[in-house]
């Protein structure tokens, strides 16, 4: 019954459309993840090196989500998805046929932000056709799109190895850009419920409000934590256990399905549970994985580490986004926008921690425990001002639609 119930209550092909567009753009934001360890045979670099080169396009997708959550709110997501995958081509091309040295590889690194910037147009295509008791499940099966990365690192290793170019990976990724291009054209379609456009000055408003902020620190954890350890993953298990690339990636690949898969699921049950609780549960289990992976165990108890660890993460996401376009149902273009950045710049940092401090300590250990610290201080803001959150929140933990105050 709640199956036909969700189905009826929005557009299915838009639904499909939302995920399949975030599916190939983040299979594209990631492509240097576990490139950059084929790569760094023709460039050397040290850590901290590596980590720029897979932290430059999540910061590239911060920048612009902001850029696509105005213009979503301002021509819709359709129109803003369809630009962003045209603009996505360039990158694409410049890494196949002309990127050659280092500082060009970063600049194409840069760009790939453009597809990561994907995730400010997806979300609120698929969130305006669902009422609030769906939008959990909806936002959810739209963000799973985050499984892109599975592909990446499923294939980018092997294509590169088969050739013996790593630059052709590029190239064979614009296949299915152009036709997730045509599919999306075909089936997506823009809600009625679509608010009209605002000024900017309006937009300036909802960064006043200290919601805002709560939603961008809570996500810069866990989306930056999924984005960011699927970018670095690859370097970790080759650096640390001294995997080959393909076995690397492939490694890899166990640890990022489980954060892939796992955010409808987190959706779900914060619709059944309350996003409150549910983020409370799954900062605390990142926080225990981490502390855990800063001993460096032997590889199969670092992979079990991971995979509880990205799946809590995946589910944090599924979280989050459960709470947001309730709290801004009319702002949701632009607040997904601002809040889709801070995840993005989390995931810059994350590479960043970790490699800066693998260069100055020579040991992971380090940067683990501050992974770690930052979950436990999530844990402990979220548990403080959700005693202010259910004084406006409709539904037992907070897990209906709010109030605006």
């Amino acid at each position: 019954m709640e199956q036909r119930s969700f189905l009826k209550s929005g557009h299915t092909p838009t639904l499909f459309s939302a995920f399949l567009y975030f599916d190939i753009s983040f299979m594209v934001w990631v492509l240097l993840g576990p490139l950059s360890v084929i790569i760094m045979n023709d460039f050397q670099m040290n850590a901290a090196q590596k980590a720029n080169l897979v932290a430059l396009p999540i910061l590239g997708g911060s920048i612009l989500r902001i850029v696509l959550g105005f213009l979503t709110d301002y021509i819709g997501p359709k129109k803003t998805a369809q630009i962003g995958m045209v603009v996505t081509f360039v990158p694409l091309i410049w890494g196949w046929k002309f990127a050659d040295n280092l500082s060009e590889l970063y600049i194409v690194a840069l760009l790939l932000g453009i597809a990561g910037a994907s995730f400010a147009a997806a979300l609120p295509l698929a969130s305006r056709w669902y009422p609030p008791q769906y939008q959990g499940l909806a936002m959810g099966i739209a963000g799973a799109g985050n499984s892109g990365t599975v592909i990446t690192t499923l294939f980018a290793n092997r294509i590169a190895q088969h050739y013996g170019d790593w630059n052709i990976v590029f190239g064979f990724a614009l296949i299915p850009v152009v036709i997730t291009f045509i599919i999306f054209s075909i089936l997506a379609k823009d809600s009625p419920n679509q608010p009209a456009p605002k000024k900017l000055v309006d937009y300036i408003k909802v960064l006043k409000q200290r919601d805002t902020w709560l939603f961008c620190i809570f996500y810069s954890v866990t989306f930056g934590g999924f984005v960011g350890m699927s970018s670095y993953l690859t370097i970790f298990f080759n650096t640390q256990y001294g995997l080959d690339p393909v076995k690397a990636a492939d490694f890899t690949t166990i640890c990022v399905i489980a954060g892939s898969f796992f955010r409808p699921i987190g959706g779900w049950l914060a619709d059944k549970l309350g996003g409150i609780r549910m983020l409370i549960i799954l900062y605390s289990v990142v926080c225990v994985m981490m502390a855990l992976l800063s001993t460096l165990p032997t590889l199969t108890i670092a992979t079990i580490l991971l995979f509880v660890a990205m799946m809590s993460l995946g589910m944090g996401n599924g979280s989050v986004f459960q709470l947001v376009p309730q709290r801004f149902q009319k702002e949701i273009g632009v607040i997904t926008g601002i809040v889709g950045a801070a995840g993005g710049f989390g995931g810059y940092f994350l590479p960043k921690i970790l490699g800066n401090l693998k260069l100055a300590t020579g040991s992971f250990t380090h940067g683990f425990l501050v992974l770690s610290g930052i979950a436990v201080l999530c844990t402990v803001l979220i548990t403080i001002v959700q005693r202010q959150w259910r004084k406006s929140w409709i539904g037992a933990g907070g897990r209906a639609r709010v109030e605006h105050v």
